[in-house]
């Protein structure tokens, strides 16, 4: 799996920005192979520069998915959006993407060696 990683420079968001950002979603959401969605606010930065305010997560089936999904005619309206509704301030990433749930975690984790115990 890939996704689409936005990532919008604050400290908060243009003004501007939350009358645009159901058009955005709108747009996006029309764009082929779209797997699902996530928007992020950053609540608090725990380290590091606070450069962002808001992170958005398209996710697709593939690189090449993703690719098709970007070039498509509501791919390039929502990009010139995001452009328009940030000025130019964000940040785009492509990550491949892979994620595991807690129980299956769990089943595969390795028991720790017990104190005393070994070769003797």
């Amino acid at each position: 799996m890939h996704k689409l990683v936005i990532l919008i420079e604050g400290p908060e968001v243009p003004e501007n920005f939350d009358a645009h950002w159901p058009q955005f979603l709108h747009l996006a959401e029309q764009m082929p192979g779209l797997l699902r969605e996530a928007t992020s606010r950053v609540a608090h930065t725990l380290f590091g520069n606070p450069r962002y305010s808001l992170m958005h997560e398209l996710f697709f089936d593939s690189l090449e998915a993703l690719q098709t999904a970007m070039a498509s005619p509501s791919g390039r309206q929502a990009g010139e959006l995001l452009q328009q509704m940030t000025g130019g301030r964000l940040a785009l990433w492509v990550g491949d993407h892979n994620e595991d749930d807690l129980a299956n975690i769990r089943r595969f984790k390795q028991d720790k060696p017990q104190e005393g115990a070994g070769a003797g």
